[in-house]
């Protein structure tokens, strides 16, 4: 979002609420306002607001919802990413409800508290320029990379912005690349898009995991072999770095590497030619390694178990892929991608978060990093039996942080739906028993199923 102030649209027929709100807000906001359906139409074209705060009733019908909700359909049309505060009185609640299920971010109600609903409206902000950039990132670029300007590498910290802008600048060049970080923070994938939007994009990406591999194998597998170069070389057999030949090698966990091995890719590092193991013949190649470790390589030099000459080699450009627990609302970002992506690829309705589950993602330390966040959300759209996705469907406990992220509602709303939940699960879907241990009606239990996108069925199959 690039503005010197966000701008805010206020429909209220009231005039003396608009003077209150428009001189309030001001100062933060670069303030439209509007009386009605038309005139809100109006200003929605002219100022292309990204927050709305929305009065139900309107004229020529005040008593009603019906002219609101029109406005808050207008407005959804127009920009999905809009985000609008439904303002309603106590006793339209059942509206409000309504349109926060057609898709405003919040309801709130009068008497406004200016200090109440500016924190909404910075929250709503927060998460509008969140998604924003989340759709950014994720939209098709033109060149060699296929899904995004980054593929899967999503961030707006500023850790990620410079390891994007690193990316870039290696990807133009064609040295060797040296990736360090935590397991699971995205090092092949970095690697990935290096070669992707490098001149040899064409060619192949050949990973091999030097950890993987048992030691009496991974010469074979990276430098070939002759026919009858060991017991069992039945037949001869180019190596991994032959097989990539014009493109991209990328060795992972290269701190595994035995010591003879290490002479050995340092060699072919300096003379760009490989031997077949029981071979004479020099084979000049084109490859480009790309190396990673989630090892401190000086630390191994230190102990003598990594050659300084080798690491010196590999770490023309070094990049160091920061952990999730510090790189702040990525965490938000990429957890609303993963569940986009992977809600259309396992054919289920679309889903989003609560606020209690985007503040558990917030305090969880991830010590899997990116990879256990992904799993954490495909866990989550399986597991979640409705359409809001609470800390228990990822397997998170409760949010330890500060409270007053959490909205009063929100809260109770979460506490509602996980007893609804508990209740049918012990009564097998039986909705008449669950009404009676919980303590409501029938219907107010029909309306609360409605409300949290909840199907009874799901729970006699149990």
């Amino acid at each position: 979002m690039t503005m010197d102030k966000p701008r805010l649209l206020i429909v209220e027929d009231d005039e003396a609420t608009r003077t209150q709100l428009r001189w309030a807000l001001g100062d933060e906001y670069e303030v439209s306002v509007a009386e009605n359906r038309d005139t809100a139409i109006s200003a929605l074209a002219a100022s292309q607001p990204h927050l709305v705060t929305l009065d139900l009733g309107l004229p020529p019908a005040p008593a009603g919802s019906a002219e609101g909700l029109q406005v808050l359909k207008a407005v959804l049309d127009f920009e999905p990413l809009t985000r609008v505060i439904v303002i309603t009185g106590n006793g339209d609640q059942s509206s409000a409800v309504k349109a926060v299920e057609m898709g405003a971010f919040d309801y709130y109600l009068k008497p406004i508290d200016v200090a109440e609903l500016k924190v909404i409206l910075k929250r709503a902000l927060h998460l509008r320029r969140i998604d924003e950039t989340t759709l950014a990132l994720s939209t098709p670029a033109p060149g060699p990379v296929g899904v995004g300007a980054f593929q899967e590498i999503l961030g707006s910290s500023r850790q990620m912005l410079s390891i994007f802008s690193t990316i870039e600048r290696a990807a133009r060049s064609d040295v060797t690349v040296l990736i360090t970080g935590e397991s699971g923070t995205g090092k092949e994938l970095v690697a990935q898009v290096i070669h992707a939007k490098s001149a040899r994009h064409d060619a192949p990406f050949v990973p091999i995991n030097c950890g993987a591999i048992p030691e009496t194998l991974i010469e074979s597998e990276l430098f070939g072999h002759e026919k009858g170069a060991f017991t069992g070389a039945h037949i001869q057999r180019k190596g991994r770095l032959e097989a990539a030949d014009g493109g991209t090698v990328f060795l992972d966990e290269i701190s595994e590497l035995s010591p003879p091995l290490q002479v050995k890719l340092l060699r072919f590092l300096q003379e760009r030619e490989v031997e077949r193991v029981g071979g004479r013949e020099r084979i000049p190649l084109d490859v480009r390694i790309v190396a990673a470790s989630n090892t401190d390589l000086k630390k191994a030099i230190a102990d003598g178990s990594f050659r300084g000459d080798l690491y010196y080699r590999l770490a023309v450009v070094v990049m160091v892929i920061p952990p999730l627990r510090e790189r702040g609302e990525d965490r938000i970002l990429l957890t609303r991608y993963f569940l986009d992506r992977m809600s259309r690829e396992m054919g289920r309705r679309p889903r989003r978060f609560s606020l209690a589950a985007e503040e558990a993602i917030r305090s969880y330390a991830w010590p899997g990093n990116v990879r256990e966040l992904e799993n954490k959300v495909r866990r989550a759209i399986i597991m979640t039996r409705g359409r809001v996705i609470i800390p228990a469907d990822l397997d998170l406990p409760p949010p330890t942080g500060d409270a007053s992220m959490v909205s009063l509602r929100q809260a109770r709303e979460e506490v509602e739906r996980r007893t609804i939940i508990a209740a049918l699960e012990r009564n097998r879907g039986n909705i008449s028993r669950a009404a009676i241990e919980i303590g409501v009606s029938r219907p107010t239990l029909h309306g609360l199923l409605a409300k949290y996108d909840l199907q009874p069925a799901e729970f006699r199959r149990r």
